[in-house]
């Protein structure tokens, strides 16, 4: 199977799906880190912009709309001869199970917990997705980590707690989601690299039913939940154009972030896909101290994020040293 990601004239493309006898180049490996990386921050702004800043009431309507916006795009793109992935057959669900559940319950913990939680606290929390992914792929995939990368990882857990112990914004609901999104993620993304290489439904193939076999899910929640469908319909601000310009990217923006999560877990690994998240973080870390308006200046949480921060670059350092990976 072959991805035309990008042709540059040559009618050759840049990427292509690794094989066992034909592995990626580091310029892929590297590019579609860098990929991720953009789309992960783009759409966390969209994404708090809609839901914090507008006061959207419903995160589930909002990953709706994702899941909708990734199954017409996809076979519209199907239809164009542009991608390929197997028809739907009686076997399909069981071929792509559980990663409709994994990745319905990571859409739906991610946004709610944007909305509920300061993007810093957001961030550092997310670095136990890190530990998460480090046990699952022991664990699934037989992948054993090295001390040097274990002790970064309890660098940046141990940053997160005391930036947590010390949180003058705490929610327990907000930290309950980010908790659970973060075993979702860890789980998702060690089964998409697993599902990816037994090259089965393929990249586009396992977007497409993981949206299709989340979206009814997603609907039943919101038809029975009246009182958050109520407030969807009544939400004053519909007329924007500036909230319909932010809510039209974050509902664009999740097949394209989907789309480069598989590709970098595709071409590297569930831990690397799982580093690039934290060098996201840094970023958002920083600048969402000034952006949002919901983030309190505590010395101690403050520290805590720093440490978090440094255990996260560290982290980072010895994955891509073992990898001989560039990112460029």
């Amino acid at each position: 199977e072959e991805l035309k990601l990008l042709d540059l004239g040559g009618g050759r493309p840049v990427f292509k799906m690794a094989t066992k006898e034909q592995p990626p180049t580091p310029f892929a490996q590297g590019a579609s880190a860098v990929g991720y990386g953009v789309a992960s921050i783009a759409i966390i702004a969209a994404n708090k912009a809609v839901l914090t800043s507008w006061g959207f009431p419903s995160a589930a309507f909002l990953g709706l709309t994702q899941l909708v916006f990734t199954i017409c795009s996809l076979q519209l793109a199907k239809l164009a001869g542009l991608v390929n992935f197997p028809g739907m057959d009686s076997s399909i669900f069981r071929r792509v199970f559980p990663l409709p559940f994994l990745f319905l319950m990571n859409l739906v913990t991610g946004l709610g917990g944007t909305q509920r939680i300061n993007l810093p606290m957001f961030t550092v929390l997310r670095r136990f997705s890190i530990w998460f992914t480090m046990l699952l792929e022991q664990y699934i995939l037989g992948t054993k980590q090295t001390l040097a990368v274990q002790v970064s990882v309890f660098l940046m857990l141990g940053g997160a707690l005391l930036a947590a112990a010390n949180d003058l914004t705490f929610e327990i609901q907000g930290y309950t989601l980010i908790l659970l999104n973060n075993l979702c993620t860890a789980a998702n993304g060690v089964y998409v690299k697993k599902k990816l290489d037994a090259k089965d439904l393929g990249t586009f193939g396992l977007m497409y039913y993981n949206s299709l076999f989340a979206l009814p899910v997603m609907a039943l929640f919101l038809f029975f939940n009246t009182e958050e469908t109520t407030k969807v319909l009544e939400f004053k601000s519909w007329h924007e154009n500036q909230f319909l310009f932010l809510f039209g990217i974050s509902s664009i923006m999740g097949v394209v972030l989907t789309y480069s999560i598989f590709l970098c877990t595709q071409l590297n690994s569930a831990l690397t896909t799982t580093v690039v998240g934290c060098f996201k973080n840094v970023f958002v870390s920083y600048v969402g101290m000034f952006v949002g308006g919901d983030y309190i200046y505590d010395p101690y949480n403050f520290f805590g994020l720093n440490v978090s921060i440094v255990g996260s670059l560290v982290y980072a350092y010895y994955r891509f040293k073992e990898q001989g990976t560039a990112v460029m």
